[in-house]
């Protein structure tokens, strides 16, 4: 019996760690119960080959109290020298009824965002994400923006 499981146990394993062949990094930080506007969710990435190309993506665990059908976040990939490409960008992350888009089968849905793709690496970046969301007609950004739970970041090998 215990060599059954044993081996029922290893062959899961095996199928969980084959079906993602491309992932280099895959990191998420929390942000508590609400991602306040001023809170900056960095990431120290890995060195990575120099000769290989990758894509890079924002995931996010958002829950049924993100209320906004968009998202908008300031994201910043820090090089080695010292610049900083700095891009705004926007998100749908529920449909127009308020469903949540992402995957998962409870309320909590993982979107994997992308965000540049074919990306060489020299020496080591960091990432710095940012939540810049705001309510329509309203010049200062949420204060804090419920529903967003963790902010990831993921680098996948071009193929």
């Amino acid at each position: 019996m215990w060599i059954k499981n044993s081996a029922l146990v290893l062959l899961v394993v095996i199928l969980f760690s084959s079906c993602d062949k491309k992932r280099v990094f895959d990191e998420y930080k929390t942000v508590g119960n609400a991602w306040h506007k001023d809170s900056i969710v960095t990431f120290n990435l890995p060195e990575l080959d120099s000769t290989k190309r990758y894509n890079l993506f924002v995931n996010l665990r958002a829950n049924n109290d993100y209320k906004f059908n968009n998202l908008f976040l300031i994201v910043a990939l820090e090089m080695p020298n010292g610049f900083t490409k700095v891009d705004t960008l926007e998100y749908q992350m529920a449909d127009p009824d308020g469903t949540m888009l992402g995957d998962g089968f409870t309320d909590i849905k993982e979107s994997k965002l992308f965000y540049k793709e074919n990306v060489r690496f020299r020496k080591k970046y960091k990432v710095h994400i940012k939540q810049a969301v705001r309510e329509n007609g309203k010049v200062p950004g949420v204060q804090d923006l419920d529903g967003i739970t963790e902010v990831g970041f993921r680098i996948e090998k071009k193929e």
